[in-house]
């Protein structure tokens, strides 16, 4: 290979897609390469024209304007023009001209099909931007990723292992008359730390309850009971189980939030075995199950804050093995939600029970199941209206206090804005709640969206749920009729853009402590979670979760499917690269943030991104359109 021809292989080389061409490949496409110089003013093409080869510019820059000479893009060193020409066979539709003397490499036409034919990646980039070339690059980066860009990390194992595959034996079972003594026996016969409890009489094989050590430990030795009482009086009736069809990180998140060691597997109806806590660890990337045992035997906030300090972590286990932004929200929110119940049995335990009901509320993130590192607490309390502040303010004003103060000692800390069960106006009986609601709804100013936007995202984490989904049904019941506040929330979730310039490039934060670098957080993942948020409102939807509300607004067509899907997509890709960002940050010792800078990015990664941001702000200019916000 002479000098000249090494050159060209090494420009093209260094610059995207043509990176992502193994060796072979990249010395034909530089091989087939032809100079061309076009000085300043003078047309590469024009409308109308046959465009026979790929432009790639060595140095100077061009500009695309449309027949009617607005302009449409610039390119410059390592950037291409006349593909979209190509695509729609050859025929030119603008005009590319130099707007400084310029040196640009022809690739054939022929050269360039054949490189799309053959080579994912290489097509992907030039398809149209959005969400069908993003859902294209995912599949081109489960495939290896960019050239350069390292060993792919495994897939987690917990994610590919169906429930059935890990059962090695039968369950062993017990008739529920038989008595604890035999029980005993039979657990210490069989070297097992649970028994099935089955009627012999029901021939469906399924399951009346469970005994497990823990339940001989707690239910009858702590309470000195006699040794002939019948297994059905100390067993859990009706147990939570999954199928065999089921995931192993399905078995993980239902013991996490549950706080359960023994978990039923079904096949067909029947029962087939059980998985234990036991299992999950000899896996891998389990932690998250022995966590949630360790909050509940923790008696004080710093104990908690010991225990959760695996948290960072595990997020690193759980991005490092391929868990998807969705699952790992999920785990990471169990945590919080455990954290929070424990701390209010403590007070519970401390104060005496609460003397009117209740039901604890988490906000944001958490309620979304969306949290990743820890992050400050954002949670309110709905109390039933019998409440007296004059009776009974003081212990729930304690109460919450003491739930609020451990979250803080626990890592989540104080919401800035105040928005915690602790503050008076986050601490109501239901009829004030509904009252809020409807002035947020009747009366949308900046405020009262401002506080939708949290409330308006909520899961109950403990105590009396009947009484919000009480609330819950008057709120949506409210907001499914209503097109002004729905047009006021819409014009709310387009306050904040994704961060793409006129020419689809991204732009950096400038100046600051953040200066160059990408907020994904606020400018990516934010935008997505209100989009999600008014169409399901309008789709009188009662999910939080983010991919769950685009699921049902679609399903009730508030959002069409390619939208939905598009916006799926923008969130789970920007989700991810934010966890692998907080997970190289922990790696580092650095406290996890969503501020990425570009350097740290491929040029793979950057197309994607661009592809993903392109996505929100087509959504948003929909959302605009169809509720006639006047914004964008």
């Amino acid at each position: 290979m002479d000098v000249e021809l090494i050159e060209i292989r090494e420009f093209i080389a260094a610059h995207h897609p043509f990176d992502m061409l193994p060796d072979a490949s990249l010395e034909k496409a530089a091989g087939s390469l032809r100079g061309l110089y076009v000085r300043q003013g003078k047309c590469l093409f024009q409308t109308d024209d046959t465009v026979d080869a790929l432009y790639i510019v060595r140095t100077g820059a061009l500009e695309t304007r449309d027949p009617s000479g607005e302009m449409l893009a610039r390119v410059g060193e390592g950037e291409t023009a006349g593909a979209a020409a190509l695509l729609r066979g050859g025929r030119a539709v603008n005009v590319v001209e130099a707007i400084e003397d310029s040196l640009v490499y022809a690739m054939p036409a022929e050269t360039f099909h054949t490189l799309r034919q053959h080579h994912k990646q290489f097509a992907y980039f030039f398809q149209p931007a959005g969400g069908e070339r993003l859902r294209s690059g995912r599949a081109v980066a489960g495939q290896g990723g960019p050239r350069g860009s390292g060993p792919a990390h495994a897939h987690l194992d917990l994610m590919g292992i169906h429930l059935g595959d890990m059962l090695k034996r039968a369950p062993v079972t017990i008739p529920p008359d038989a008595t604890i003594r035999e029980a005993g026996a039979r657990m210490s016969e069989q070297s097992v730390s649970c028994l099935m409890v089955v009627d012999p009489a029901d021939s469906g094989g399924r399951a009346a309850g469970i005994l497990t050590d823990r339940d001989l430990r707690n239910r009858v030795v702590a309470k000195a009971l006699p040794y002939d009482t019948p297994v059905s009086e100390v067993m859990t009736p009706d147990p939570l189980s999954l199928t065999a069809d089921d995931y192993l990180f399905d078995a993980m998140l239902l013991m996490t939030r549950h706080n359960i060691r023994h978990l039923p597997v079904m096949k067909d109806g029947k029962l087939a075995g059980v998985i234990t806590n036991t299992n999950l660890v000899q896996t891998q990337n389990t932690s998250a199950v022995y966590l949630v045992g360790d909050i509940f035997k923790r008696d004080t906030a710093e104990g908690m804050r010991d225990a959760l300090e695996m948290v960072p972590e595990l997020i690193l286990q759980l991005v490092e093995t391929g868990a998807s932004a969705h699952n790992i929200g999920h785990v990471i929110s169990s945590l919080s939600d455990a954290a929070t119940v424990r701390l209010m049995a403590l007070a519970e335990m401390r104060l005496g029970p609460a003397p009117v009901p209740f039901v604890w509320l988490a906000a944001g993130s958490q309620a979304r199941h969306e949290q990743t590192a820890r992050s400050d607490q954002d949670n309110c309390l709905l109390m039933h209206d019998s409440y007296d502040e004059t009776k009974h303010g003081e212990y729930f004003r304690a109460f919450t206090r003491m739930v609020c103060d451990g979250l803080n000692i626990c890592g989540y800390v104080y919401c800035p804005g105040e928005v915690m069960a602790m503050t008076d106006q986050w601490r109501q009986p239901l009829k004030v709640w509904k009252n809020y609601f409807s002035k947020w709804i009747d009366q949308p100013d900046p405020k009262s969206l401002m506080l939708s936007s949290v409330f308006f995202d909520m899961r109950p984490i403990y105590g009396n749920h009947a009484l919000f989904h009480d609330l819950r049904a008057f709120v949506l019941k409210k907001t499914s009729g209503s097109k002004i506040f729905l047009a006021y929330l819409a014009s709310n979730a387009l306050s904040r853009q994704p961060p793409l310039g006129f020419f689809r490039n991204l732009v950096m934060i400038r100046g600051g402590e953040h200066a160059n670098t990408l907020d994904l957080k606020h400018r990516g993942i934010v935008p997505i979670v209100d989009l999600a948020r008014v169409y399901a409102l309008d789709a009188g939807s009662p999910s939080v979760n983010t991919l769950d509300r685009l699921e049902t607004a679609q399903e009730k067509g508030a959002v069409s499917k390619d939208g939905a899907a598009d916006l799926r997509d923008a969130w789970d890709f920007i989700s991810t690269m934010r966890l692998r960002h907080q997970a190289l940050r922990i790696r580092e010792n650095k406290r996890a943030d969503h501020y990425v800078s570009l350097e740290t990015l491929s040029n793979f990664e950057r197309s994607q991104l661009k592809d993903a941001f392109s996505v929100v702000k087509t959504m948003q200019g929909a959302l605009a359109s169809a509720y006639q916000t006047g914004r964008m």
